[in-house]
């Protein structure tokens, strides 16, 4: 059993402060309620979201793996189809020249 197993189940209280500068994204969510029980809902939402994605994404990963292969010594992009590519990112946007 580890340590978090053997203790009381007690609640986890947190303080924190959080500038734009830190994570815009979550900050501009979390902004948009005002202080209390609603901001601080919808960072727990936020949390849970993100725990089960996760969890869905290391599950999804280890099904799709499949039996391990040896890398290939070659690269197996033909330089010829990989030349084409970069030339599609390479060309002036559409109206331009």
């Amino acid at each position: 059993m580890t340590h978090a197993t053997t203790m009381k189940e007690e609640p986890v209280r947190l303080l924190f402060e959080m500038t734009r500068e830190d994570n815009p994204r979550l900050y501009d969510d979390l902004i948009r309620f005002n202080k209390g029980t609603k901001r601080v809902n919808r960072l727990r939402f936020l949390a849970h979201e993100g725990l089960i994605a996760q969890h869905w994404m290391a599950a999804q990963g280890v099904a799709a793996m499949g039996p391990l292969i040896n890398p290939a010594s070659e690269p197996s992009v033909s330089s010829s189809v990989a030349r084409h590519t970069n030339q599609v990112f390479e060309a002036p946007p559409v109206g331009e020249g």
